[in-house]
């Protein structure tokens, strides 16, 4: 195939849009603790699609990961927060797994803090916004997990950022509780077989779940795009970007 050179001149000199993390993009983490908070740290540093990352501290931690920076906040109200400049900021809810020391030092929001950070995050100058908000599989109407499930939600889609990611994670089962030591034992003999159920039926690990927060990072457009627990399932288990691609044209 000929190549036109002032065809390829031209798309050279296109600039990309925005949504696809310029390098000197910065890249500001609130709730990097828990098994999904790491793994979407460790990700998003891996990928290196951001020049500089702000992660949410209480106090001054060294962080190995390059390019990854401690922002250390009061402990006062969010919104006497002093203001960091961020272009974009991902929010999980994982709360520290408390034997690991760097975890206790890292700043985590609860859910209902959602409204105050994201309006200091759009203070800041964030633009682009991903919630991680995990929830317990098929605890939600199914119009609610496609759309905003929330007073909270719908406040801060109301702030006007230029887009809004919401990936609603299945939460791994809760502990079961038995009724008597016959079921006790029961449930002991079948976790024996664990081992030989398919990778379909297992939650949702949370490297994938990174993997598909990173992507959709990377090339949602403008706008708010809901994944709903099943998209994030499916992705989960097969080829990723194919169905965020597919999850993302359904959107728009």
């Amino acid at each position: 195939m000929v190549v036109d050179p002032f065809q390829a001149l031209q798309a050279a000199q296109r600039k990309p849009p925005s949504y696809t993390g310029a390098a000197a993009t910065t890249l500001l983490i609130a709730g990097a603790t828990g098994a999904l908070g790491n793994e979407l740290l460790r990700r998003m540093a891996g990928a290196q699609r951001h020049a500089h990352m702000l992660v949410l501290a209480k106090e001054p931690i060294t962080d190995g990961l390059r390019g990854v920076e401690t922002a250390v906040v009061p402990a006062g109200p969010i919104a006497q927060w002093p203001l960091r400049k961020a272009d974009a900021a991902l929010v999980s809810f994982d709360p520290p797994r408390l034997y690991h020391d760097r975890e206790r030092a890292l700043w985590t929001p609860a859910p209902a803090e959602l409204p105050e950070l994201a309006r200091w995050l759009k203070a800041c100058g964030v633009q682009t916004l991903a919630i991680v908000q995990p929830h317990a599989q098929g605890r939600m109407p199914e119009a609610l997990k496609r759309g905003l499930a929330s007073l909270d939600e719908q406040a801060v889609v109301a702030l006007g950022f230029e887009r809004v990611l919401l990936v609603r994670s299945a939460q791994k089962p809760a502990a079961q509780r038995f009724a008597n030591p016959a079921e006790r034992l029961a449930a002991w003999m079948l976790s024996i077989f664990r081992f030989m159920v398919p990778n379909s039926e297992q939650p949702v690990r949370a490297s994938k779940v990174a993997e598909f927060v990173e992507l959709a990072l990377r090339t949602a457009p403008p706008g708010v795009h809901i994944a709903a627990p099943e998209v994030v399932w499916q992705a989960a288990q097969g080829n990723l970007p194919e169905v965020v691609r597919g999850w993302l044209g359904a959107q728009s």
